[in-house]
């Protein structure tokens, strides 16, 4: 029996929390956002109907506070809490709590989070509904460094020791030779002590040059599974996603039909009912195998929206209430293709170091076949506190080629003015030869982009006329860009221009990472 919603609590932050926002309000649901003290002024509080502050800005203070997220619940007469992804969007306790606190939680039971969430368990459940896992095994806490060695030589080497708990790729350590191994699994399970509360870990064979697909799945609780479609989410960095599209390039029809099978069968074996996803790690042979399943909505869901047509908040909305899905997403059709690159504050001349500081001018692309998914404005301060993910960037055309050369050039149009981001390396990825090809691994970026600098060719043309712009209001005693180009003013573009060098406008601290927290909210690989 379901439960009607009038009000949501989105208990999340940037674009996520906006994103969410929009679906509720198209809905027609009243609002709730809970804001730390960094977050009071942000986007997300300014679209939300009502705002709660719910602590500091460090995460462990504010948005993984279950109990105050739930006074905000109560104060707010809200009735159902979404909780994006990220910090609780897979606590399994966060989701019984919501249900005991009389709110509808928007995400599937606490018992599938529970069961999904050990990846041991997981890996477990999968191969007992006849789903391939990549060969693996668990290491009992009370085994000492000759039994892991046995236990690795049966997986097989090269291997991978990761945490059961999180992901992220915290708590995780190639291990090339059984020399290594003992060293790799006190490090890991120190660290997926620190990041999960878990220092539990297990082997898994490393697939040497894989694939990352995964498949997006819908359940809702009268018993209907679909899928919609698969994503290739390969092009990554430290096991944190950076481009994702949808179709995946490069497989035939008998192999996505499997795939998308295996993803319907995952589902069904646990009961899943809201929007989900299996991941898979496909080989250079065409095996593949199961990764993991994402409880929750993913960062790179909106590939997914533009190809099949389906808004899935919308449909986590309508399965929440106790509804069926709806028509559309029983029957969606694959339309074209679709590229999303994730722009972050970091400064890829220091290996992606984080960056914080104001952004002075942010300007998202605009035009037919582009979408921008962000929580910034201009003037709005970039903190140490969060993942630096600024906006995620996408683009749909009738073909991969045509998505590709839309979104480079919606990046071309893009302008951040007051901190250092990877834009110019997102151009350079997607112009890279082997990625026009749809030659995707989990490697490729340190194959084909390891040694990758910018320079004043790469720049652009759009962040030059913004910071020229801007210089000449500054110069001509204006408040900035829109005065400057009022004025008539533009840069000689080819001469002095191009022989400034690297400029930046704000100058923000962009801070030793080190003393600052790394509280990702992304905690799948991106």
């Amino acid at each position: 029996m379901g439960r009607r919603i009038t009000k949501v609590l989105v208990a999340n932050r940037g674009e996520i929390a906006v994103r969410v926002l929009r679906s509720c309000h198209e809905a027609g649901l009243r609002t709730v956002a809970v804001v730390s003290e960094a977050d009071r002024g942000g986007l997300a509080a300014r679209l939300a109907g009502e705002v709660v502050e719910i602590g500091p800005a460090p995460a462990a203070e504010s948005y993984l506070r279950a109990d105050r997220i739930l006074e905000a619940a109560a104060q707010t007469g809200a009735d159902a809490v979404h909780p994006g992804y990220g910090f609780l969007a897979e606590n399994a306790g966060f989701a019984r709590a919501c249900a005991e606190a009389g709110l509808v939680f928007i995400g599937p039971s606490p018992e599938v989070i529970e069961a999904m969430g050990v990846k041991t368990t997981a890996r477990e459940t999968m191969a007992a509904a006849g789903v391939p896992v990549v060969p693996g095994a668990r290491l009992s806490a009370e085994d000492d460094a000759r039994s892991w060695c046995r236990t690795a030589e049966a997986v097989g080497l090269p291997l991978l020791v990761k945490a059961a708990a999180g992901g992220g790729g915290k708590g995780m350590r190639a291990v090339a030779d059984l020399q290594a191994l003992p060293g790799a699994i006190e490090a890991a399970r120190r660290e997926a002590a620190s990041a999960f509360g878990d220092p539990t870990v297990y082997l898994e064979r490393r697939l040497l040059r894989p694939r990352h697909v995964e498949v997006q799945i819908l359940g809702d609780a009268h018993g209907q599974v679909v899928h919609l479609g698969e994503r290739d989410c390969s092009v990554q960095r430290r096991h944190q996603k950076v481009i994702e599209e949808s179709p995946a390039p490069g497989l035939d029809d008998a192999l996505r039909e499997r795939m998308h099978a295996a993803a319907v069968q995952a589902a069904r074996a646990v009961g899943y009912v809201g929007a989900g996803t299996v991941e898979m790690l496909l080989d250079a042979s065409g095996e593949f195998y199961f990764l993991e399943m994402n409880t929750r909505l993913q960062v790179e869901h909106p590939v997914s929206e533009w190809v099949h047509g389906v808004d899935l908040v919308a449909e986590q909305l309508r399965v929440a209430a106790g509804e069926p899905m709806s028509e559309a997403a029983r029957a969606a059709p694959a339309r074209g293709w679709s590229i999303e690159a994730r722009l972050y504050a970091e400064d890829p001349a220091q290996q992606f170091l984080p960056q914080a500081g104001r952004v002075v001018v942010f300007e998202p692309p605009v035009g037919p076949g582009v979408r921008v998914d962000t929580g910034i404005e201009s003037g709005d301060e970039i903190g140490l506190h969060y993942d630096p993910m600024l906006a995620k960037i996408s683009a749909h055309g009738p073909d991969r080629e045509s998505a590709r050369r839309r979104l480079v050039q919606a990046l071309r149009a893009t302008v951040v003015l007051g901190l250092r981001t990877n834009l110019e390396h997102l151009i350079a990825t997607l112009e890279h030869p082997a990625f026009v090809a749809g030659e995707v691994h989990t490697g490729f970026l340190a194959d084909h982009l390891g040694q990758w600098r910018a320079d004043a060719s790469d720049r652009p043309a759009a962040v030059e006329d913004a910071l020229w712009a801007a210089a000449a209001a500054l110069l001509a005693g204006g408040g900035g860009r829109g005065h400057a180009r009022a004025a008539g003013m533009a840069h000689p573009r080819g001469s002095l221009w191009s022989e400034l060098g690297p400029l930046r406008l704000g100058l923000p601290a962009a801070a030793a990472h080190a003393g600052g927290e790394d509280l990702r909210q992304e905690d799948d690989h991106g």
